[in-house]
């Protein structure tokens, strides 16, 4: 059996054992998950995250980058017209150690730019091979967009693959200080 017919397997179980048709389109946490695409660090494992928990969003590095703010600001459309208005409540970036964007830094540091959406000579202003610094600068930039919803949580953290623990590097905080 190749392994596109063990997944089909494995959802035909699933639809048997753990299909839940009232699951709702929103999160019912009202979190989003930002991960990296390695296979080692997938978010719902590693965080312990239940079906309909959380919305995870997973690209190279678990980065920050034009498209993930474009993603983050159409589900707040859709969250509103799901009647969750402001979209999600709490927004975790879950970056990791021995990261495969340090390869891709290394070896065509011009594509990595160009992904990321900088000048080449930017690429060491973003800490793209310590990923507590990078996962801090992240959630600096995302403090400074304003498009995203004041009311939102935002944390910073850091996955080990080697101890399979997970390290806070910026705690759950609001996005923006409240103005009084």
């Amino acid at each position: 059996m190749d392994f596109h017919e063990v997944m089909l397997e494995r959802n035909a179980n699933f639809a048997r054992t753990e299909f839940a048709p009232e699951l709702k389109m929103m999160p019912s946490t009202g979190t989003i998950v930002v991960g990296c695409v390695d296979p080692r660090v997938d978010p719902a494992n590693v965080l312990g995250l239940k079906l309909g928990e959380a919305a995870v969003i997973r690209n190279v590095g678990g980065r920050v980058s034009h498209a993930l703010l474009e993603t983050l600001a159409v589900l707040s459309v859709v969250g509103a017209a799901a009647g969750r208005p402001g979209g999600p409540r709490n927004l975790v970036l879950l970056q990791h150690t021995d990261c495969g964007i340090i390869g891709c830094h290394r070896h065509d540091p011009a594509l990595l730019a160009r992904y990321l959406g900088v000048e080449k000579v930017a690429l060491d202003d973003l800490a793209i091979t310590d990923p507590y610094k990078a996962v801090a600068f992240d959630v600096a930039a995302l403090r400074s967009n304003s498009d995203l919803a004041d009311g939102v949580m935002v944390s910073g953290l850091v996955y080990d693959v080697k101890t399979g623990r997970v390290q806070i590097v910026v705690p759950l905080a609001p996005l923006r200080a409240t103005v009084v």
